[in-house]
């Protein structure tokens, strides 16, 4: 892969705390990845020390064939969006926006002329003479993008720029990061501990724990095929079983392995009445809870002494039971995933 912006061996210290531990990433020209993981793992450190407002104790940072970083933030050609949005108060919507540009020497014109640019990109042409308290959350969000986007960065620094926003704007702007960013062919790093931002945004997910990227890859290589536990349980609500427990509910194992795991869409509930494939195990069971998420169906059941989750869709079509009920599961062996032991 021909490396945009090339990460080597970076290496941060908060007095004996090791934040960033030997991270090495490498990125395309025009590529979106994600930075995924929980509060402290050193996801949005790394974002700032790519942007220069955090030394780095050790490494390189290569940007387009140059290393940045020594340089300070204003000559990396490196833009950042915040979660806090960081817009000045007393400047309206078209004056921060050109804020940038403005401390760049840049002309009047050739201001004026970008911000109405990105004014229409960001579809806030009508808010131009506005200022921050007058809009919305999602709409200050928008500018913070406009004003990133206007010094024409190599790259673009998002650090969970949606975290404020409630669910229905987050969901929307979303799609238009994502829209803005391929537009403009812009090489971005997202940062998020939210799985489905993570998982709908991306070219490429990188999971980050306690300072490390411990598995990266597509979204849908970081869902279906998780290498840890840490990684399954990050990825969404896989159900983790130990060696006891897979030979309880599979049978015999073909492998040496200790730990394993399943998607909860991976199982099948079953009337009592329904023959299955004899390549698929059957399993009797118990709901213990029942939790309607949207279009989907949420159980948790007993089973041959293990508690599963166990995701069905919410169309009507699909058995519905309730909580006590005696049920039956449907287990195919060939979507048990071997798991690796942690840092290994």
């Amino acid at each position: 892969m021909s490396a945009y912006l090339d990460l080597r061996g970076i290496r941060k210290m908060f007095g004996e705390t090791r934040v960033l531990d030997q991270v090495n990433l490498q990125i395309r020209e025009g590529e979106l990845v994600t930075l995924l993981g929980p509060s402290g793992c050193g996801k949005s450190t790394l974002l700032r020390c790519i942007a220069g407002l955090t030394e780095i104790d050790e490494g390189s940072i290569i940007l387009d064939n140059k290393n940045i970083g020594k340089l300070p933030p204003r000559n990396r050609e490196v833009g950042m969006v915040f979660q806090s949005y960081a817009l000045f108060p007393n400047l309206t919507v078209k004056e921060n926006i050109e804020y940038g540009m403005k401390m760049r020497g840049a002309s009047k014109e050739a201001r004026r002329k970008r911000s109405d640019e990105l004014l229409a990109v960001v579809d806030l042409e009508e808010k131009r003479d506005s200022y921050p308290q007058q809009l919305s959350g999602g709409q200050q969000q928008r500018v913070a993008l406009a004003r990133s986007l206007a010094i024409q960065p190599k790259v673009l620094l998002l650090d969970e720029p949606l975290s404020a926003l409630d669910a229905k704007i987050r969901k929307s702007l979303r799609t238009e990061i994502r829209d803005i960013q391929q537009r403009f062919n812009m090489t971005t790093i997202f940062v998020t501990h939210d799985q489905e931002e993570a998982l709908m945004m991306s070219d490429r997910v990188c999971v980050m724990n306690q300072g490390r990227i411990v598995q990266e890859g597509t979204p849908e290589t970081l869902y279906t095929r998780p290498k840890t536990e840490f990684v399954a349980r990050f990825m969404g609500s896989y159900n983790l079983l130990t060696r006891g427990e897979a030979i309880r509910l599979f049978g015999g194992l073909k492998t040496a392995g200790d730990s394993f795991a399943i998607r909860p869409e991976a199982i099948t509930l079953l009337p009592t009445d329904r023959e299955t494939g004899v390549e698929k195990k059957v399993v009797e069971g118990r709901v213990d809870t029942v939790s309607i998420l949207g279009n989907i169906l949420r159980y948790t059941v007993d089973a041959a002494e293990v508690r599963l989750t166990i995701d069905q869709l919410n169309d009507g079509r699909s058995l519905q039971v309730g909580e006590g009920e005696r049920v039956r599961i449907s287990l195919d062996p060939s979507y048990l995933l071997e798991l690796e032991k942690e840092g290994a």
